[in-house]
C-alpha cells in the first residue's frame, strides 16, 4: 500500500464511525511492532513522533525509517509530526515526505495560536499534506517533564478556530492528559458532543493512555477519529523486555530486539482492536 495521506485515513473513520490510531515510536522495533499488528488486523494506522522526542531520536533519523516502514507496509499509513512547536522542524518533517504534520500552539492566547496554525496549513498544502492543530489544554506534557493544567476546549473557540485556520484535523481537551493519569479521567462528553455538532473537521482525542475501553468508544462514536498513543506503547515495550529478562530468555541482543517489537505489537493491536478499525485497510 502507498504512504497515505492522514485526511483521508480520517475520511474513511468518519464515514466507518471509528477511530484510527496514531502510535507515537521511538526505534525501528517500535516501527516493526506496530505495523505488524497493523497488518495482521488489516487496518490503517498512523505512524508519529513529537517534536519533544526528537534529542532521543533524531528526525533525520528516525523520520526516514517511518517513511519506509509506511511504504513497504500491506495497509494504509500516515507519518505524522506530533506536537511540532516549531516552524523548522515541522518543515524538516514535510520536506522529508511526512504526510501530516501537527503545529500544538495550545499553550499560546487564541488569536496567536490562529495566525500560527494558518501559517503552518499554508506550509504543508504545497506538500500535500495535511495539517492538526489544537484547542484547549490537554493536561500533562507529551515527554512528562511538566505537569500541565488541564484546560477544557471551548466549543465557541473550537468552531471559530476551525474556521479561520482550515485544519484538517483538531485536537481538543475534554479532561484526557498526556502521560499516565495520577486519577481516573473524567471525559466531559457533553463538550465534545458539542463541538462534534458544530465543527464538521475530525476530531482528535490526545493523552489516550489509561482511558477505558468503553471510554474510548464514546470518544470515536462523538466525532474523535484520531487517537493518540504514546506512553501506553513505550510503557510495554520497557514490561514486555523486563519480563522478557526475568523470564531469562533474552540471551542476547537480538532477543532484545524481538521483546520490543512484541511489546510494540501487543500495545497496537490491543488498540486497533478497541478503535474498531480492524478490516477497514
Amino acid at each position: 500500500m502507498p504512504l497515505v495521506n492522514m485526511k483521508t485515513l480520517l475520511a474513511d473513520a468518519q464515514k466507518g464511525n471509528y477511530a484510527v490510531g496514531s502510535f507515537s515510536v521511538a526505534n525501528m522495533e517500535m516501527i516493526l511492532g506496530v505495523v505488524k499488528a497493523a497488518e495482521e488486523l488489516n487496518a490503517p494506522i498512523i505512524l508519529q513522533i513529537a517534536e519533544v522526542r526528537l534529542n532521543h531520536s533524531p528526525l533525520a533519523l528516525i523520520g526516514p525509517t517511518m517513511l519506509a516502514a509506511a511504504r513497504r507496509a500491506k495497509v494504509p499509513v500516515a507519518v505524522h509530526l506530533d506536537h511540532g512547536t516549531t516552524l523548522p522542524c515541522i518543515k524538516q518533517a514535510l520536506d522529508l515526505g511526512f504526510t501530516s504534520v501537527m503545529f500544538d500552539g495550545s499553550h499560546l492566547p487564541l488569536e496567536e495560536n490562529i495566525r500560527l496554525t494558518k501559517e503552518v496549513v499554508a506550509m504543508a498544502k504545497p506538500y500535500g499534506a495535511a495539517a492538526e492543530a489544537e484547542i484547549g489544554c490537554v493536561g500533562g506534557s507529551e515527554d512528562g517533564s511538566e505537569d500541565i493544567a488541564m484546560r477544557c476546549t471551548s466549543p465557541d473557540q473550537a468552531v471559530l478556530f476551525a474556521r479561520e485556520t482550515g485544519v484538517d484535523a483538531l485536537a481538543v481537551a475534554i479532561g484526557n492528559a498526556h502521560g499516565n493519569y495520577k486519577e481516573t479521567p473524567h471525559l466531559r462528553f457533553d463538550i465534545l458532543e458539542e463541538i462534534k455538532d458544530r465543527v464538521s473537521v475530525p476530531l482528535v482525542l490526545h493523552g489516550g493512555t489509561g482511558i477505558l475501553p468503553e471510554e474510548f468508544k464514546r470518544c470515536f462514536k462523538t466525532g474523535i477519529k484520531k487517537i493518540n498513543i504514546a506512553t501506553a506503547t513505550f510503557d510495554r515495550v520497557e514490561q514486555t523486555v523486563r519480563a522478557a529478562y526475568s523470564a531469562g530468555t533474552i540471551k542476547g541482543y537480538y532477543d532484545l530486539h524481538q521483546a520490543e517489537i512484541a511489546g510494540a505489537y501487543q500495545n497496537a493491536k490491543l488498540h486497533i482492536e478497541i478503535f474498531e478499525t480492524e478490516g477497514h485497510a
